[in-house]
């Protein structure tokens, strides 16, 4: 009877998380009510809670909310406070005007090129770049669409060729400050083969050797599929004529461009430092985000002369900490539903099932069947991370089970999310650009598919050979 409430039960909230993300609905209470019902689902099961020095609080009303309260302080302790410092960081940058910088330094040398084809892949690969500084997808598109685009057309760029590649910036630029990295990294550091994995360590070793050379992959891809594409289309003799706003240029001294172009990469910068030169020095992506901090006041009190305003827009930075509560709250609502998974027995149950794949040569499975759930979800909700997100209290024990190492789920569930939300056509990059200019959405994802799906299986045989 315990095996069919269990059953029932997870199928029942599974079907409910997949539906209310289809449904692009928020999915954070879904997550924290429906772990929380199977905990108490557990205690009615006589399971118990499960879980290992639980406190309890002697009232089984009270506990499972106690285990809501525990991972919250769990993970605030840990992946959490990292998420905020980073967004608190990201928004001193645009307050300052330091993001803005960063994208005039990098974008200015393209309106040299006169060749569209061969700006196809060179734009692609530099709005990546600019993704590590400005890490949403759709406000990328934004800005990208205001800067870019007017000298994409000029140069004789396709308005559908454009729009790919303006897309498709966003994907899988391996940053330490990523906050999927972030997460993987301090889930992977709790377990003893993965004890003192940092955030950047887990990035360079693992998530770029399999991602930067997909990006070029998909840049090539990019390029070969973009003119292929033109040739097919239809001529049109008169090209609409699209209303975006003018370039803003940046004035300022070479000294000023070049200090404030650096201060939004610095936190990397620092940290790649650091990881090269074997720097006896142990530098964690929040330090190295509070010294950039600190960094940039300084910059921003040289540059206003000590003006009160400087102290003023510092508020900036913990409103941005702010807004990072999002993310922290949905790391927290999937630990309490897996927690309530693994209550009610089913943790337990696919571990055993994938016990018995040890040895025979089918640990392939495991990430594969999660990739391609990953990419079903994301082509109907155009959410690239909900999904991860759900699954990085998992991934380790399921693994484990299975006999394979957890970066074989980890790097390509994590980059396949990422890479095919340019290929839904209700993701938000999709429809910003969609609107910008004036082309259907699906028409934007025939051009956006290939270049993507073609990086999700050279990523995904990559991640295989070179992990499982």
């Amino acid at each position: 009877m315990n095996n069919f409430i269990m059953y029932a039960a997870a199928i029942v909230a599974v079907v409910l998380v997949v539906y209310m993300l289809i449904k692009k609905m928020d999915i954070k209470v879904t997550l924290f009510a429906t772990g929380i019902i199977l905990l108490y689902i557990a205690i009615a099961m006589g399971n118990g809670l499960g879980i290992k020095d639980f406190a309890s609080t002697k009232s089984w009303i009270l506990d499972p909310l106690k285990v809501t309260a525990d991972i919250f302080k769990s993970t605030l302790n840990g992946a959490g406070f990292i998420i905020l410092i980073l967004g608190g960081y990201a928004a001193y940058m645009s307050k300052i005007g330091a993001n803005d910088v960063t994208v005039s330094v990098l974008t200015k040398p393209i309106s040299k090129i006169k060749s569209a084809y061969v700006l196809v892949p060179i734009v692609f690969l530099i709005g990546n770049m600019l993704s590590l500084v400005v890490p949403s997808a759709s406000n990328l598109a934004i800005i990208l669409l205001a800067t870019l685009y007017p000298v994409l057309k000029k140069s004789g760029m396709s308005t559908l060729t454009a729009a790919a590649v303006i897309a498709t910036t966003a994907t899988v630029m391996p940053t330490p400050l990523g906050a999927d990295n972030v997460a993987i990294a301090k889930e992977l550091a709790k377990f003893p083969a993965y004890s003192g994995l940092s955030v950047t360590n887990y990035v360079m070793n693992y998530h770029a050797i399999v991602s930067v050379p997909t990006l070029f992959v998909m840049a090539v891809l990019h390029y070969f599929w973009q003119k292929s594409m033109d040739k097919k289309a239809l001529k049109s003799a008169v090209e609409e004529e699209i209303q975006v706003q003018e370039i803003k240029e940046i004035k300022g001294s070479p000294l000023f461009i070049t200090v404030y172009a650096l201060l939004p990469l610095l936190p990397i910068l620092l940290l790649i430092a650091m990881y090269f030169t074997k720097s006896p020095v142990s530098l964690s992506v929040e330090v190295a985000s509070i010294l950039s901090f600190i960094v940039a006041i300084i910059c921003e009190l040289i540059r206003y002369k000590g003006d009160k305003k400087v102290l003023d827009d510092t508020e900036s930075f913990f409103k941005g900490m702010a807004g990072g509560m999002s993310i922290v709250a949905l790391l927290v609502a999937a630990s309490v539903f897996v927690q309530g998974l693994q209550s009610i027995g089913l943790i337990k149950t696919l571990q055993i099932a994938m016990t018995s794949t040890k040895g025979t040569g089918m640990g392939i499975i495991l990430p594969l069947i999660l990739v391609v759930l990953s990419l079903i979800i994301v082509l109907l909700s155009g959410s690239g991370t909900a999904l991860f997100y759900a699954m990085v209290p998992l991934m380790v024990p399921l693994a484990q089970a299975a006999g394979i190492s957890p970066i074989a789920i980890s790097v390509p569930m994590g980059l396949a999310g990422n890479l095919m939300r340019a290929v839904s056509p209700v993701a938000a990059v999709v429809v910003i650009v969609a609107g910008t200019t004036k082309k259907p959405a699906l028409e934007i994802v025939k051009r956006t598919s290939v270049p993507m799906i073609g990086g999700v299986i050279f990523m995904f045989v990559l991640s295989m050979i070179l992990f499982l």
